[in-house]
């Protein structure tokens, strides 16, 4: 039986301190980090996605940030394909990558190895919902799959009718629907793809909140009105997926005169608290995720407890 690839991931919800771990332990292991969060592959979307700079990253090289144009498409199909790669070749210099992020979906489907299916063709449904948009407006249609397919329609803009339509189509049909590749329908840690260390980082809920509320007030004091309005006059639209994404939209909307920006901020810092807590149901249907508390111990006692895990998983497994 060929030996599994060797991976640690980090995750968990918005804010919580991901990064600063995942870089903490890249320096201790002398290895490189993934980025698993959606929003970081973007040039040019650095403040409202709180990516790491150059200088906070420390040397430590980062894969998937910045590779890709604001105009470009990306899914967990392409994420799942990128990452591979990175990860084969880190494992042959010997490296033990880290994936850091949020996107529990992309990670989910690299661990457990899932494949999508292309969705047959539906254009009789296409056409009754594009029907219904116009006659009852697109934020109808957003509402139908919000209730089909609440993750989908928390990251497509009611405006993207297509892919609004696309998202409904593939929730009644079940086309591109999420099927295991291996025939075993477990998700222990023994049938995962990877000889995976996965760690995961909560806090209690007021507090995780309280960092989400005061990020979104540093990333304006850092200039996101300024790199939003830079995105739009270089071209940038807002029905691009890149500008989909929390702050983003929202701080467009203030900018185009839909809102104050005191109603901007509120707005963010309220989808983004939603969007953590919809983070960790994702991770609650990943039972091999080891969890720490980050509110309950140092940085340094975070850290020394995790190099801990991660040394004796790979030790024993020997």
């Amino acid at each position: 039986m060929q030996e599994k690839e060797r991976l640690i991931v980090i995750l968990g919800p918005t804010a919580v301190g991901k990064t600063d771990l995942s870089i903490e332990l890249a320096k201790e292991l002398d290895t490189e980090i993934i980025s698993g969060d959606s929003m970081l592959f973007y040039k040019g979307f650095d403040i409202g996605s709180a990516k790491p700079t150059v200088a906070e990253r420390q040397g430590i090289a980062h894969h998937l940030v910045d590779n890709l144009e604001p105009w470009e498409n990306f899914n967990v199909t392409d994420f799942v394909r990128e990452a591979q790669a990175v990860i084969t070749d880190l494992n042959r210099q010997g490296r033990i990558p880290i994936i850091a992020g949020g996107t529990g979906l992309y990670i989910k489907a690299l661990l457990e190895g899932y494949e999508f299916n292309e969705t047959a063709d539906h254009s009789g449904f296409r056409q009754e919902m594009t029907a219904l948009a116009e006659e009852k407006g697109r934020d109808y249609v957003h509402g139908l799959l919000a209730k089909a397919d609440p993750q989908a329609a928390a990251g497509i803009h009611a405006n993207n009718l297509r892919r609004v339509i696309r998202a409904l189509e593939v929730a009644h049909f079940g086309g591109e629907q999420i099927s295991k590749t291996k025939a075993s329908q477990e998700n222990d840690a023994e049938s995962l793809c990877y000889d995976a260390c996965v760690i995961g980082l909560n806090r209690e809920r007021q507090g995780l909140y309280a960092r989400i509320n005061q990020r979104v007030e540093l990333m304006f004091a850092a200039g996101l009105e300024e790199e939003v309005r830079k995105l739009l006059a270089g071209g940038v639209t807002r029905d691009m997926q890149a500008m989909q994404g929390i702050g983003y939209k929202e701080t467009a909307a203030w900018l185009n005169g839909e809102m104050s920006r005191e109603e901007a901020v509120d707005l963010i810092q309220k989808s983004t608290r939603h969007f953590a807590k919809r983070q960790l149901t994702w991770y609650r249907k990943m039972p091999y995720i080891h969890w720490y508390m980050a509110d309950e111990m140092s940085e340094t006692e975070l850290l020394h407890g995790v190099m801990m895990r991660v040394q004796n998983h790979f030790i024993q497994e020997k």
